[in-house]
């Protein structure tokens, strides 16, 4: 038992009409990094943040290095020895490294002494970070790089991460995992919750599996398949995507001259954007995140509008036209930022459904709002992509982040466009829930839609695009298609290298 950091026993944590976890117990051993995978939904969430001190367990109890552990808040948790780094940074673009990590320190030292420190601690660890550098201009791996910073600064005996590299390029996530190893060489913990199961497989000693907020197994992830992983999350097999031969037929989505100004001082501008987009084509738009992906999406729905002939839908020129009347015509969007962009959080999905289905499901007719067909679209919406919620009247912001993900897509692809412009499809969603949005993507393209799936999962987009083109620094490569385009190529693209010829030259 002395190997053993953190003992949860029994925890059980209830809300009005759901268990999100139910008589929970694992052990995490010291210099261990243990996994905890589920499906959204499973009660990942709340276990950390039980552990976290965000929330109280009603029953069952904690024991940290053999002594009781009940933090009140995440500060009395921290002062134990327990840091975490949240899926959504909790950081200000307008200030620097440094002003950010004080910000999350009890008592922080000196400006010059807090400075020498992070320096020295991104050293150590190989997480070279300037702390004068302003956090707006950061990417999101050197953003990521802040955050556990600002946790390694307190010496943390356990380190909770969760789905760290949902953000991050292939080369930053090799160095964040050569900085995990040497943590746990140094006898640090960490509990990391990702969905992608090779990285588990790669990285982790040990898995615990949650399904239904119950515990239904501990395993050895090298010695365990993907597949088999995600099967024991869901406790039934699934298949892998599966798209169609159909012919594509004419451009639909046509984008000419496209430029933009950045949205904010920390934005990109998009600088002439030419692509188009077949009837049954899902088009494949990769790039590191805060390289134009939100303002490309903001343009094409219509949340900003561009100059006169750039934006075209089937002849008809929407360049001026706003996201009401793009939608109405068949061109519909679902952004990255869920809650907030893509949600109200504190409506209901009743009403989450109504505002954005008001007309092509005839939600709303001659200004009034029919009530039942808001409901009924909700429900339909729960059913066919099956959404974790004990209701349709459950405000938006009680999901949990997959299931608010899979309503949002389902939404959309509930209301058959002509067009679907999406921004991270699956960010955050588990191998089964990913599989299901994937798969229904390619059947609305079979059934005759235009798709543009914007997205940092290379993978993803190997596995579903016909045609791929990178997003660089707000400037678009040219299309490719994806079949015969190998990693290495994309990698190219994705650096700036738009003319492979050239660049194999």
């Amino acid at each position: 038992m002395d190997d053993i950091l953190l003992e949860l026993n029994g925890l059980t944590k209830a809300y009005p009409g759901v268990i999100a976890n139910d008589d929970v117990s694992v052990s995490i051993r010291r210099g261990e990094i243990h996994a905890l995978l589920g499906e959204n939904g499973a009660g990942k969430s709340t276990l950390v943040k039980m552990i976290y001190g965000l929330v109280k367990p009603d029953a069952g109890g904690m024991r940290l290095a053999g002594n009781t552990f009940a933090p009140q808040d995440p500060r009395s948790a921290r002062d134990a020895g327990v840091a975490m780094v949240f899926q959504h940074f909790s950081l200000f673009n307008a200030l620097t490294v440094a002003e950010n990590i004080a910000l999350g320190m009890e008592n922080p030292p000196k400006p010059r002494d807090l400075a020498a420190r992070i320096l020295d601690v991104s050293q150590s660890y190989g997480l070279p970070l300037n702390p004068d550098r302003t956090v707006g201009t950061l990417s999101a791996g050197e953003r990521q790089r802040v955050e556990i910073i600002r946790c390694l600064l307190q010496d943390p005996r356990l380190l909770i991460m969760d789905e760290p590299t949902s953000v991050l390029t292939p080369q930053e996530v090799d160095i964040l995992f050569t900085t995990l190893r040497q943590l746990k060489s140094e006898g640090t913990s960490i509990l990391y919750i990702s969905h992608k199961l090779e990285e588990i497989r790669t990285l982790c000693d040990t898995a615990t599996i949650l399904r239904g907020g119950k515990k239904v197994g501990t395993c050895t992830p090298a010695d365990t398949t993907a597949r088999e992983l995600a099967e024991m999350m869901v406790g039934a097999s699934f298949a892998a995507p599966k798209g169609t031969q159909a012919k594509l037929g004419a451009a639909v989505l046509e984008v000419t001259g496209l430029s933009l100004p950045a949205m904010d001082a920390f934005g990109s501008m998009l600088h002439d954007i030419t692509f188009s987009v077949r009837t049954g084509e899902v088009m494949g738009i990769g790039g590191v995140a805060g390289n134009g992906q939100d303002e490309l999406l903001m343009a094409l729905s219509g949340e900003h509008t561009s100059k006169p002939g750039s934006v075209l839908l089937s002849g008809e020129d929407l360049s001026a036209k706003g996201p009401q009347y793009r939608r109405a015509q068949g061109l519909l969007s679902g952004p990255e930022e869920r809650l907030g962009h893509a949600a109200v959080p504190d409506m209901s999905l009743i009403e989450n459904a109504a505002l954005t289905g008001a007309y092509r499901k005839q939600i709303v007719q001659a200004g009034f709002l029919n009530w039942h067909r808001a409901r009924r679209f909700a429900e339909d919406i729960i059913q066919a992509f099956d959404v974790r919620t004990p209701g349709p009247g459950v405000a938006a912001r009680a999901l949990s982040g997959g299931n608010l993900q899979k309503f949002v897509v389902g939404r959309e692809i509930l209301m058959e466009p002509k067009v679907l412009i999406i921004n991270q499809p699956t960010w955050g969603v588990d191998a089964a829930a990913a599989a299901s949005i994937r798969q229904a993507l390619l059947d609305l393209a079979a059934r005759g839609a235009a798709i543009v799936v914007i997205s940092q999962d290379l993978d993803e987009l190997i596995e579903i695009s016909d045609t791929f083109a990178a997003l660089t620094a707000g400037r678009l490569s040219d299309v490719q298609k994806m079949q015969g385009l190998d990693l290495d190529q994309i990698g190219l693209m994705l650096g700036g290298a738009h003319d492979l010829d050239a660049a194999h030259a």
